[in-house]
């Protein structure tokens, strides 16, 4: 029995190393493992940068520590308190980016109420006789040299300039032809005329359509009437 056993003994360890020898000729095992590379250097700047950074920051943070050691020391107090802090922060910057971009103060309530004023026409305005007649002079001389397209788009300047006269709350600079177009402050009936040159104009520019004498004659009849008063009622 003895002798069996160790010849079993012999026959296992031959098979362990055999396997092992296998395992270790495997590429796709690794033993020995590599230092992991060093983390990349920051760039030069970096540092001077985040201590300029900290030294331009470090009277917001003493403001932040002062405005909170002056709440009181109940935790839903103290949150809030900061959230009102974030929303007036965040009206701040919105109301910033407003001037900004359109020139004047506004707040968030004011848009909505130029939108939904209510539209007090009066009979009497009409655009300035002067300055129409020397747009449409301008419009007539550029259709005469068959440059309808210019031509046409001088009504359309021309027609926002009315707008921003009669409803001087609408126009705005960042606000398209098309925009002006579906303006409830604006009557249907100008709408729909001043639609119709816009489209005239979007056609020749985004869409490289030509505009013919028949499109333009239609521009400026148009142009006629929605400069009437009749076209700014109801």
């Amino acid at each position: 029995m003895s002798g069996g056993t160790a010849q079993h003994a012999a026959a296992a360890s031959d098979r362990f190393a055999a396997a092992h020898a296998a395992l270790r000729a495997d590429p796709q095992m690794q033993f020995t493992l590599s230092r992991a590379p060093a983390p990349p250097e920051p760039p030069a700047w970096l540092g001077p940068f985040l201590r300029w950074l900290g030294h331009v920051l470090e009277p917001l943070a003493r403001l932040l520590g002062w405005i909170s050691r002056q709440m009181p020391a109940a935790p839903y107090a103290r949150i809030f308190l900061w959230g009102v802090i974030a929303i007036l922060a965040v009206l701040l910057v919105w109301v910033a980016y407003q001037r900004i971009r359109h020139g004047e103060w506004r707040w968030p309530h004011r848009r909505r109420a130029r939108q939904t004023e209510p539209i007090g026409d009066d009979p009497d305005w009409h655009p300035d006789a002067a300055p129409a007649q020397a747009w449409l002079r301008e419009a007539d001389r550029l259709a005469a040299g068959g440059r309808y397209a210019e031509a046409v788009h001088v009504l359309l300047i021309r027609s926002v300039d009315d707008i921003a006269r009669r409803r001087p709350h609408v126009v705005r600079p960042a606000l398209t032809s098309r925009e002006l177009s579906d303006a409830d402050a604006v009557p249907p009936a100008a709408r729909r005329l001043f639609a119709g040159i816009a489209a005239l104009v979007e056609r020749s520019l985004f869409g490289a359509r030509p505009v013919d004498a028949t499109d333009w004659a239609g521009a400026r009849a148009a142009y006629e009437d929605f400069a009437l008063p009749q076209a700014w009622r109801g």
